[in-house]
């Protein structure tokens, strides 16, 4: 696989962002955090109550993040955490802003105990002319370098 890796993700509570800078540390990729126009509220069941609408109404933020030349990268990580069984909203909008055909897609998220839902198969949905790999799921705040590079050596990017 390419070193021309970029590692997108969107973190609420800062679980993401860690497993995307250990994924980072082990790829030598690009890490790029997803931020919404309008951040989500910091009390946890008003951020719940929040996504499940957004998600239900099929909504998706606009984002404050752009990434200048998608073409420079034919690996890109997917980190979200998972909320109601799929991806986040701002992700959603990534996903549907960029075309990433022909790249390697590789999926990974963070939970509160719900593994990884149906994320995989979202972002399968979402990139129809994309490998994509196999999605990294972490408990909470658990991620170690082992358990990355372990998926890593598993999913064929290292």
């Amino acid at each position: 696989m390419s070193k021309n890796s970029l590692i997108v993700y969107y973190s609420h509570s800062g679980n993401t962002r860690k497993l995307a800078k250990l994924i980072a540390e082990e790829t030598g990729g690009t890490l790029c955090e997803l931020v919404p126009e309008k951040f989500y509220p910091d009390d946890y069941n008003t951020v719940v109550e929040q996504a499940k609408k957004e998600i239900q109404a099929g909504f998706k933020p606009e984002l404050k993040t752009k990434v200048k030349d998608i073409s420079a990268y034919d690996t890109v990580f997917i980190g979200t955490p998972n909320w109601w069984s799929t991806i986040a909203p701002p992700v959603a909008t990534f996903l549907e802003s960029y075309d990433l055909s022909e790249k390697n897609v590789v999926p990974f998220c963070t939970h509160g105990g719900g593994g990884s839902g149906h994320i995989e198969a979202i972002v399968k949905k979402s990139c129809p002319d994309s490998a994509v790999l196999s999605v990294l799921s972490v408990y909470d705040d658990t991620a170690r370098d082992s358990l990355v590079e372990s998926w890593l050596k598993k999913t064929g990017v290292k």
